[in-house]
């Protein structure tokens, strides 16, 4: 059987990072995950997905996130339920993150959050991937990077916006 989601969205709020009376850390934030689709009034509306987090990725998670993020996460759906203080039941349906991705620079939606890392910008640690942009090239610092300083490593990537057009042929492609 399989119980997977792999989503990405944007966080509503910051991270809700409590500690259980055992001591292990844990984290519940709502995901904005727009829909692919649009409605009748030609808007994009969006699902919000409740997620929880444990231990260290927790609190990794909370010190380099905030409000506005946008984040990348894989983890299982899990269902619970329980009483109420009016004694009614009610039904919890949220995914458990395993593993998450920073999607964008730290510095991105305005500085938001920075009063929580105490300076460090170092990459989270533990099981989550390290602070990574959406094509998985590292961002070490947790800042922006400048894609218009050449830093003198542009020589070995032939790639790089020097204006020359790319010449591939059909007999270069692997399918």
């Amino acid at each position: 059987m399989i119980n997977r989601a792999v989503l990405t969205g944007r966080l509503t709020r910051d991270v809700d990072l409590r500690y259980t009376p055992s001591g292990a850390a844990v984290g519940n934030f709502t995901l904005a995950v727009d829909r692919q689709f649009t409605n009748q009034n030609n808007e994009r509306e969006a699902d919000f997905i409740n997620c929880v987090i444990w231990r260290k990725s927790a609190e990794n998670f909370a010190n380099f996130t905030h409000k506005g993020a946008l984040v990348g996460i894989d983890g299982r759906i899990q269902t619970r339920n329980y009483e109420n203080q009016q004694g009614q039941r009610v039904y919890v349906t949220e995914v458990v993150v395993e593993n998450f991705a920073l999607l964008e620079p730290r510095s991105a939606n305005n500085n938001a959050g920075n009063s929580n890392n105490g300076g460090n910008n170092n990459a989270p640690t533990g099981n989550a991937p390290q602070n990574t942009n959406p094509f998985g090239n590292p961002n070490t610092n947790g800042a922006a990077n400048n894609n218009n300083q050449n830093n003198g490593d542009n020589q070995a990537d032939p790639f790089a916006n020097n204006g020359d057009s790319i010449d591939i042929s059909d007999d270069d492609l692997p399918f």
